[in-house]
């Protein structure tokens, strides 16, 4: 039972059909923030909704009974199992005025993440570049830092709107490392200090240019090396099959050369 079981939640046509179902779900999780549609078809929709939620608890009780601790073993599958978990809380009666609980149903859609492989690297890189990230936040925040004491310093007294206090300062920094509006903000202070020109400038230089850039480095990297490691991974698998194959082969040839012994010692 346990084995056709794995064969069936492993096939790849059960696995499109869970993306089918993770897709759809998602669409009727959109069409209900609709008042006209809930309106009309209120009912359908949470049926819908619900069958979507049974098909995935199905999905995973049937994990759980065919890989048992294994299960627990894969981030994924646990990251699955917190999904369809938060699906069975109650959005309806005394919970119907916590609009929280309603919300997280929205998370449903998560599930695309373990599903598509591409989606599984990208979060995996992500996660894995974290401290790397971190101590480059670390050194765009004391630029920040210093760049909005510099421009506190220099024009807060003509400019209290962007850099009236450190607070606003910070802020102004972060408007500038996302180029938003920047040059409006350049050119207004220059028009009273010509030379401001040379403190926006190098700010953007080292944040969004060099600093932003070295946080990209970081994360496409180590896609790059996440990308490499499942691809040998499938590539040992492959060998790993492929020498089963070989084997078997061997093996039939060995018991064909067997028979024929036989039968020629009946003869």
């Amino acid at each position: 039972m346990r084995e056709k079981l794995t064969k069936f939640i492993e096939n790849k046509w059960t696995q499109r059909f869970i993306l089918f179902v993770i897709i759809f779900n998602s669409v009727i999780l959109g069409m209900m923030t609709s008042n006209a549609i809930m309106a009309k078809l209120g009912n359908l929709m949470n049926l819908l909704c619900n069958i979507c939620v049974w098909i995935f608890t199905v999905e995973l009780a049937v994990k759980l009974y065919v890989y048992k601790k294994q299960f627990y073993k894969d981030g994924w599958n646990i990251f699955d199992f917190i999904i369809v978990a938060i699906s069975w809380i109650p959005t309806g009666g005394v919970f119907s005025s916590f609009r929280v609980f309603r919300i997280l149903r929205t998370l449903r859609a998560l599930r695309l993440i373990t599903q598509l492989e591409r989606l599984r690297i990208i979060v995996q890189a992500i996660i894995d570049s974290i401290p790397n990230v971190s101590w480059a936040s670390v050194l765009l925040l004391i630029i920040f830092y210093i760049f909005a004491i510099m421009g506190t310093t220099l024009y807060g007294q003509e400019f209290p709107i962007e850099f009236g206090t450190l607070g606003k300062s910070l802020f102004t920094m972060f408007q500038l490392t996302t180029l938003e509006a920047w040059p409006d903000i350049a050119r207004g202070i220059m028009e009273k200090y010509p030379l401001a020109w040379l403190y926006f400038v190098s700010f953007i230089l080292i944040s969004s240019f060099i600093v932003m850039n070295v946080i990209v480095g970081v994360v496409v990297n180590a896609i790059s090396e996440i990308s490499e490691d499942v691809k040998k991974e499938k590539q040992k698998k492959t060998l790993k099959n492929s020498d089963l194959e070989i084997e078997l082969i061997n093996l039939k040839e060995q018991i064909q050369k067997v028979e024929n012994l036989i039968e020629l010692k009946k003869q």
